[in-house]
């Protein structure tokens, strides 16, 4: 007796389940609401496995939570510069107001006033700045491009009417909040961490969870539309703007605990990078695509590129402008060609 072997064959149910799930993962890699951010994920992850392959050292955690201390302000004004760029909009002021809030927060501290004082004061100035830009954005219907670009020469001229020279910040409340380190599982991180990552958590929920999340994802995809579905569209976009105010002033106070100082000249190009990192974590610069977390990422991108050319030591920092520029030009180009797959 001869046995033969005879190979399993391929039921049409099983062919169908095998198509089924390739085209799964193809929908979710070619969706422009996930495709992006799962390719900054698996940059990211690609980075670091470089750098580890190529450096020692580099697979401390530490150089993670590092990157977080030293981008906590960017990671602010990323989550601002998200709901704008989600509305279609976007914000040039954003760099300026930072520097407007740091030279504020200087000047106030030297002479005298509390910090309790001072927080809150440029938070509010900063908010409502960012509310009459939304005003001139959407009452008057002027271009989200010229409207910010005015506030940000405003910003910026106002921080050399303060004072064209540095000013050193000694507050006791701000030189703690400089110096002081929180140990949270065997590493060391800073308040400024904290204070990001909670911002992070509030911008979620609010994009995620809230009437007013929806309308900004809504007014993204079309704002026409949404006008006739009776939702509250002029609201929203306002308030949209009056968000990356305060958070361009809270970064600039994230930026004095870094630094202890306020500049005149502080976050020049600032507002490149905060939007070069939400393009790159995914959000569509035509709007109603896109999220926080991938903003987060877009950050922890760029910083370790910095952190890759710091550590290969032969490299110029000019070297990370260009890096980032290529990335950009990436995803700019792999949005629209996912868009049009889409369409």
């Amino acid at each position: 007796m001869t046995l033969t072997r005879t190979q399993p064959e391929s039921t049409p149910g099983t062919i169908a389940r095998s198509a089924r799930g390739l085209h799964s993962i193809r929908d979710v890699f070619t969706n422009p609401k996930y495709g992006p951010v799962i390719v900054t994920g698996l940059l990211l992850v690609g980075m670091f496995i470089y750098g580890m392959s190529q450096y020692r050292g580099f697979t401390n955690p530490q150089i993670v939570v590092n990157l977080l201390i030293d981008n906590a302000h960017l990671v602010v004004l990323a989550v601002g510069m998200t709901f704008v760029i989600l509305t279609a909009g976007i914000d040039l002021s954003v760099g300026a107001v930072l520097a407007l809030a740091t030279m504020m927060t200087a000047s106030m501290a030297q002479s005298g006033l509390p910090a309790g004082v001072i927080i809150p004061l440029i938070l509010v100035s900063t908010t409502v700045l960012g509310l009459l830009v939304g005003v001139m954005v959407h009452y008057f219907d002027i271009q989200p491009f010229i409207a910010t670009l005015a506030a940000m020469f405003l910003a910026r001229g106002l921080c050399y009417v303060i004072s064209a020279k540095s000013i050193s910040i000694e507050a006791p409340f701000f030189t703690m909040m400089g110096q002081t380190r929180l140990r949270v599982f065997g590493l060391s991180i800073t308040p400024s961490v904290i204070v990001a990552v909670l911002v992070v958590i509030i911008a979620v929920i609010l994009l995620r969870y809230t009437r007013f999340g929806r309308t900004v994802y809504a007014i993204g995809g079309s704002e026409a539309s949404s006008t006739l579905m009776g939702l509250p569209v002029a609201r929203t976009k306002v308030l949209v703007y009056a968000i990356s105010g305060f958070c361009s002033g809270l970064a600039g106070v994230l930026y004095t605990f870094y630094t202890l100082s306020g500049y005149a000249l502080t976050a020049v190009g600032t507002e490149l990078d905060a939007i070069a990192a939400v393009v790159i974590g995914g959000t569509l610069l035509t709007g109603g695509y896109g999220s926080v977390l991938g903003s987060v990422l877009g950050v922890l991108v760029l910083g370790t590129i910095q952190t890759l050319i710091t550590f290969d030591g032969t490299l110029t920092s000019w070297w990370t402008k260009i890096f980032i520029g290529a990335l950009l030009l990436i995803f700019i180009v792999l949005q629209k060609v996912l868009t049009l797959r889409r369409g």
